[in-house]
């Protein structure tokens, strides 16, 4: 058979992909943009991919691709009725980033109520030592204990930070985007409830026709002056100038955000604006990438096609 990798360096170049040789030819690309993704595709048997479109326009000239493989567990770049209309399986892989994304949701909580970024630089600056006294809270900062945690998309993720912040002493509390979930361990609510209670409302849901713009102007003006909100899901389930207006005029405390409307970040998004690291920490969608995950990545990608080689269906999306 013959493979191609269209985005290799999207694992990292220091995880080894030559797991991938047994199954035949391979062809590894750095780096692929949808302009030329159908050329490099080519007569490939397997496709492994990560955010490239894959549509008819990328797969019309392909006659041998019989399986896409997604580096992620997110589809929405695939065109999967297209994709089964000519018998093209996709498969993607889950829970591989599980502890990673939950460490990273829980630790932008925490640096933006504590106000690290404030005291980080009050000390690197030297105004802590020359200062006359041993300590220095001239902005006031919060325990998690005793807060009320709102989350949005209670699947594997989500139930990995309910745990983590029930751990803390928070209340948690969910809104089930998609209506569907069958979560008892916590208090299931309405949405304007979450918006209402929430002193920290972190998003884990994927994105929908029922999640691209949830957070608006609509949600923030519910939301507490004193909250936090972070997000880990994709960028679109928050509508950027609504949230650089909802920061700029206090609707909220604080935002931290791991994806983007559009990535990589663009240089006219207004939250670029905003460099107060006390009000804003924007990470460049790596919560993912812990080395561990990506090895587990690699490898789950690797059992996916040796499941369909042995004519098994794993992980397949669009049966």
């Amino acid at each position: 058979m013959k493979l191609v990798v269209l985005e290799r360096n999207s694992v990292g170049t220091d995880i080894d992909v030559s797991c991938f040789e047994k199954f035949g030819e391979v062809t590894y690309y750095p780096n692929t943009v949808a302009e030329n993704a159908a050329e490099r595709i080519g007569d490939a048997d397997i496709v492994i991919v990560n955010k490239v479109p894959i549509n008819e326009s990328t797969l019309k000239d392909a006659a041998n691709v019989k399986l896409i493989c997604l580096f992620a567990t997110g589809f929405d770049n695939v065109d999967l009725e297209y994709c089964k209309s000519r018998g093209i399986k996709v498969a993607n892989v889950v829970k591989y980033c599980t502890p990673a994304v939950a460490q990273h949701t829980i630790l932008l909580a925490m640096m933006l109520s504590e106000k690290i970024a404030f005291y980080d630089e009050y000390v690197k600056s030297g105004t802590y030592s020359a200062q006359d006294r041993f300590s220095n809270f001239d902005r006031a900062f919060n325990e998690l204990e005793g807060k009320t945690w709102g989350i949005v998309g209670m699947g594997t993720i989500g139930h990995k930070v309910a745990s983590l912040a029930t751990a803390f002493g928070c209340k948690v509390i969910f809104y089930s985007a998609s209506g569907k979930s069958t979560c008892t361990e916590y208090e299931r609510v309405e949405f304007d409830t979450l918006l209402k209670k929430s002193d920290i409302l972190s998003l884990h849901c994927p994105l929908s026709d029922r999640t691209r713009n949830l957070i608006n102007k609509d949600a923030f003006d519910k939301m507490k002056e004193t909250a936090i909100l972070v997000n880990v899901a994709r960028g679109p389930v928050v509508n950027t100038q609504d949230l650089y207006d909802a920061l700029m005029e206090g609707k909220i405390a604080a935002a931290g955000l791991d994806v983007l409307e559009k990535e990589p970040m663009e240089t006219t998004n207004p939250l670029g604006q905003i460099k107060d690291s006390t009000k804003l920490i924007i990470t460049p969608h790596m919560s993912w990438a812990s080395t561990e995950s990506r090895i587990r990545l690699v490898e789950e990608v690797a059992k996916n096609i040796e499941a369909f080689v042995a004519g098994e269906n794993r992980n397949i999306v669009n049966l």
